[in-house]
């Protein structure tokens, strides 16, 4: 069964798919459960489950838990591997190497540096490194999907003109998925649908809709760490219920001991 082709034939503008992301084993056999039919790691999520911010994680670790990710479901799996194993162009196609190792379907490699200071990469290494990750990716035996994000709006820098720009560079170096996270708006949607030939990736907002995602020419939906961040969110609830409070109330919104229970015993772990 070839991951790379599956999660590659699920792209169509238009048509998006939901490609939640999971932060563990678990989280993974959950939703894996619930009918999606791809998954991503979130690099924000996995961090936090470890007491760790963002960016916190080694790229030797982070491989071990795509690893164990990718090996908790038949679903494909691609993941978030930050700006990758270091910042040269060789670096990144090392990235691709071992995230197809991993037993991935994909991955992403993002513009930016990790550095606060100097968040994202000169325009001319920002490609180089696509197109080194562009070029690992076709020399692989099994289809691998690779996508390529501009991170400006994360970091301050809401240039849609750039970023666009920036997209449609990683788009001609290879890249097969483009991913711009921050957009918050459907009119910047549209242009950088209207921009880009091929399939683009859209981080949910609040106020955006799979129809209205559709109709602008998304292909994919990702949730980044919003799942890890609404599941801190509702422990963080529970704790103040309890301690305000001295209730438990919370208790009655989760999910029940016997339907856990079931899921992992089918699982067969």
């Amino acid at each position: 069964m070839d991951k790379g082709k599956i999660f590659r034939d699920l792209h169509y503008a238009g048509a998006p798919f939901i490609i939640p992301n999971p932060w563990d084993i678990g989280t993974a056999k959950l939703l894996a459960s619930c009918g999606f039919r791809a998954l991503a790691t979130t690099s924000a999520g996995y961090a936090f489950s470890r007491g760790l911010p963002d960016g916190g994680v080694g790229f030797e670790t982070m491989i071990q838990h795509c690893r164990e990710m990718s090996a908790a479901t038949d679903l494909p799996v691609s993941a978030d591997l930050e700006k990758g194993k270091g910042d040269s162009p060789e670096s990144a196609a090392e990235t691709v190497f071992a995230a197809a190792a991993a037993g991935l379907a994909g991955c992403s490699i993002e513009d930016h540096t990790g550095d606060a200071a100097d968040p994202i990469y000169d325009f001319s290494l920002a490609v180089e490194r696509v197109s080194a990750a562009a070029d690992a990716a076709r020399a692989l035996k099994h289809d691998f999907v690779l996508t390529a994000r501009a991170e400006n709006f994360l970091w301050n820098r809401p240039d849609l003109d750039e970023t666009i720009r920036r997209l449609k560079a990683f788009e001609a170096a290879g890249a097969d998925v483009l991913y711009a996270p921050g957009l918050s708006d459907m009119a910047a949607v549209e242009k950088v649908c209207a921009a880009i030939k091929k399939p683009v990736n859209v981080l949910a907002v609040p106020n955006f809709t799979v129809k209205a995602l559709a109709d602008a020419g998304v292909a994919r939906i990702s949730l980044g760490s919003k799942l890890a961040t609404f599941a801190f969110g509702m422990l963080e609830n529970a704790s103040r219920e309890m301690l305000r409070d001295g209730s438990f109330g919370f208790a009655r919104a989760g999910m029940p001991f016997a339907r856990a229970q079931a899921l992992f015993a089918k699982s067969g772990d």
